[in-house]
């Protein structure tokens, strides 16, 4: 359904239980953080980052992620959207329409799709605060590993040390 929608439909559709779901514009907060995350991301040789793309975890659902840390392999099919056992990371930079569906929703479809890392990313001050999950497999759910202001400093089968200063890609 999502593959079918007509080319003058909205951008940035997802699909959550069976339900096509519009997000709103970007505000510039939100497209400044997402370009301050995917910046920093220093991925190793055998992974990508992503942005913008939607994850198939079943027929029903496919949510929007904001960015995303795959297999460099899964890069290779221009068509394809990706998969849970394609992404290592999934990241979802939370707005006012979309706060409880990053916080509740999404985090619980991406640990059942077994994706073992996850990021909520919210406003404080006019900056970034980045909150870090990891999948506990016995029971399929995210416990948090972090709270990161200012610095992003966390280890997901690789070192990442992120500035969260906006004003770094402002100018």
């Amino acid at each position: 359904m999502l593959d079918r929608l007509p080319a003058g439909a909205p951008r940035g559709v997802e699909l959550i239980d069976g339900a096509l779901v519009w997000t709103p514009p970007q505000t510039a907060s939100h497209m400044l953080t997402v370009r301050l995350l995917e910046q920093g991301f220093q991925v190793p040789g055998g992974l990508a980052v992503a942005w913008g793309m939607t994850v198939t975890l079943d027929c029903r659902q496919r949510p929007r992620a904001d960015l995303l840390i795959v297999r460099r392999a899964a890069l290779t099919l221009a068509t394809r959207t990706f998969f849970p056992e394609d992404v290592h990371l999934v990241v979802e930079v939370a707005s006012e329409p979309s706060i409880d569906r990053d916080r509740t929703t999404k985090p619980a479809k991406y640990a059942q799709a077994g994706i073992k890392h996850f990021w909520r990313v919210e406003e404080e001050d006019d900056q970034p605060v980045v909150y870090t999950f990891e999948l506990e497999p016995a029971v399929k759910a995210y416990v948090p590993t972090g709270i990161h202001r200012k610095r992003l400093q966390t280890f997901i089968g690789f070192e990442l040390d992120i500035d969260l200063d906006l004003k770094r890609v402002i100018g």
